[in-house]
């Protein structure tokens, strides 16, 4: 019986999320609370510096203190999660802080200067999202052809098997799954 290349794929990816699905260590989730609370921390102290200035400096000032809070938290969170998903939301919410720190720094200028700092800063923004969801793609890809070839190679296995009989079968089958680790 052969089958269906879904009910495979749909496989693969459960064993993928249990794979991922793990509970969080008291100590992982220390190192992220900590990695938290320094991110406030750094982020009070950042923006207390920026009260001594005024107009677009503080602007910027105050725009580099949340893209570091964000860099921070969002790290520690993708770093305590562990999942693929978490590191790509990462990169997106660290990108879009990067993103909202370069639109202060143009606001600062003026004319085509302005036009341009803003065109460099969107493009970046741009560039950041496409590389992480580019990343997450390939990962996904080759995460699922390893899987594929996996269970290739353990239907070549079983085939081999069944060219034995009795406890010779039964012996072969049991090398095949710890070989595979089923």
């Amino acid at each position: 019986m052969r089958t269906p290349p879904h009910v495979i794929l749909l496989l693969g990816a459960a064993m993928l999320w249990v794979a991922h699905a793990k509970a969080a260590t008291p100590e992982a989730k220390l190192a992220y609370e900590q990695a938290r609370e320094l991110a406030a921390a750094n982020y009070k102290n950042a923006r207390a510096q920026c009260d001594a200035v005024t107009g677009n400096p503080k602007d910027v000032c105050v725009a580099e203190a949340k893209a570091a809070r964000v860099r921070t938290e969002e790290e520690a969170r993708a770093k305590y999660e562990d999942t693929l998903k978490a590191y790509t939301r990462a990169r997106l919410r660290i990108a879009d802080a990067n993103y909202s720190r370069d639109k202060a720094r143009c606001a600062g200028l003026a004319g085509n200067d302005k036009d341009v700092c803003q065109a460099q800063a969107k493009a970046a923004l741009v560039a950041a999202q496409a590389d992480a969801k580019a990343d997450q793609k390939t990962i996904e890809a080759r995460n699922e052809a390893r899987d594929d070839k996996l269970a290739a190679a353990w239907k070549v296995a079983m085939e081999r098997c069944d060219a034995f009989a009795g406890a010779a079968r039964d012996q072969c089958v049991s090398n095949a799954k710890v070989q595979f680790g089923k």
